[in-house]
C-alpha cells in the first residue's frame, strides 16, 4: 500500500526506507524544540514566549483541517486516526515549521505575521506540488515559503537577528553552542538524510560567490563572508537548506541544487536585495517546481496518479 510516508520515503530518503524519515522528523522536532526552549530562558530570543505557541497551534491547526477536508473528500481514514502515536507522527510535519517561523520572524508585539505564516507553510505544501514519479510532493520548504512570503507581504516585518541565538553567552559558549548545531546537523545528514553533499556545495558556493564579488567589486574579502561567522548561517545550511522533501536524494542533483542557492543568493546581494537566504532558496525551489513539470511534459506521462502529503 502506497501511503504518504512510504511514498515520500522512496523519493526522497535513503533506500526508501520510511524509518529514516520518521527518525529525521523526530530528530529535527526534538532539537528545534530544545533549541527554542533555551533559546527563550538562556539565549536571549527576543520574541515574546507566545511566539512558539501560536506558531504551533497555527500549523498543527493547518495541518490537522486540510487533512480531514482532504479524507473526506476522498473517503479514506485520516492519517491522524489510530491511535495517540499516530497522531503525533502526522503532527511532527507541522510541529517543526510552526518553531522555526516563530524563531526566524520578528514582527514586535504582533502574533499574527507568526500565525499566518505557520499556516501559509502548511497550506503550500497542498498548494504547490509537482510530479514526482507517478506521485505529486510538495517542492518548496514549508518554513521558507512561508518565511518568505510573509516579509514580502509584510515589509514592516524583520527577520530575527542573528546575534540573539548567542546573546547571553560569553566566553567559549561562543564557540559550544554553534559547534553544538553543527555536529548534530551533520550526523543528521550522513546518517539519515544523506543530504551531506547538498550542504558542502551550498558552502562552496557561497564561498565561490563571495570571492567573485571580492574580485569584481574590489571590497574587502571579509565583508562577504561575515554571514558564515553566525549560528543562524549553520542552521540556516543544516536545517533550513536541505529540507528532505523537498531537495533531490541524487547526490549530483544536490550539488546542483546546493550551487544554485548560492548562485542566485549573490545575484541578490549583488542587487541589494535583503533576506537573501530566504529569497534564493525560495526562487530556487521555484525553478525546480518548473524544472520537475517541464520533465513530466517530456517524457509524456499521461498524468499523476496520486498525490502525497508529508
Amino acid at each position: 500500500m502506497n501511503t504518504p510516508e512510504t511514498v515520500t520515503s522512496r523519493y526522497f530518503y535513503p533506500q526508501g526506507n520510511p524509518r529514516y524519515r520518521l527518525i529525521a522528523l523526530w530528530y529535527f522536532a526534538f532539537l528545534i524544540t530544545l533549541w527554542t526552549v533555551l533559546g527563550h530562558a538562556v539565549l536571549g530570543f527576543e520574541q515574546s514566549y507566545a511566539a512558539p505557541i501560536v506558531g504551533v497551534a497555527s500549523a498543527c491547526f493547518a495541518q490537522f483541517i486540510l487533512e480531514f477536508a482532504d479524507s473526506r473528500s476522498q473517503r479514506r481514514t485520516p492519517r491522524y486516526a489510530g491511535g495517540f502515536a499516530n497522531l503525533i507522527n502526522f503532527l511532527l510535519p507541522a510541529w517543526i515549521p510552526g518553531l522555526a517561523v516563530a524563531m526566524l520572524i520578528y514582527p514586535n508585539e504582533n502574533l499574527g505575521p507568526i500565525a499566518f505564516a505557520a499556516g501559509l507553510s502548511i497550506a503550500s505544501k497542498v498548494i504547490f506540488r509537482a510530479p514526482v514519479g507517478n506521485f505529486t510532493q510538495h517542492v518548496f520548504n514549508p518554513s521558507n515559503f512561508g518565511i518568505t512570503a510573509t516579509i514580502v507581504l509584510f515589509p514592516w516585518i524583520g527577520i530575527a537577528p542573528p546575534y540573539h541565538f548567542t546573546e547571553n553567552v560569553v566566553g567559549i559558549w561562543d564557540w559550544v553552542i554553534p559547534g553544538i548545531i553543527l555536529f548534530s546537523g551533520i550526523f543528521l545528514h550522513a546518517v539519515f538524510t544523506k543530504r551531506l553533499p547538498l550542504c558542502l556545495a551550498w558552502i562552496g558556493g557561497f564561498l565561490a560567490q563571495a570571492a567573485i564579488r571580492c574580485t569584481v567589486y574590489d571590497i574587502p574579502w571579509q565583508v562577504p563572508l561575515v554571514p558564515m561567522t553566525s549560528a543562524a548561517f549553520i542552521l540556516f545550511t543544516l536545517y533550513m537548506i536541505p529540507d528532505p522533501a523537498t531537495t533531490p536524494l541524487n547526490p549530483y542533483r544536490q550539488v546542483l541544487f546546493g550551487l544554485s542557492v548560492a548562485a542566485v543568493y549573490g545575484m541578490l546581494q549583488v542587487n541589494h536585495f535583503v533576506f537573501g537566504l530566504f529569497i534564493a532558496l525560495f526562487l530556487v525551489c521555484l525553478l525546480r517546481f518548473v524544472g520537475l513539470y517541464w520533465m513530466a511534459l517530456a517524457n509524456r506521462k499521461p498524468g499523476v496518479l496520486d498525490t502525497v502529503q508529508a
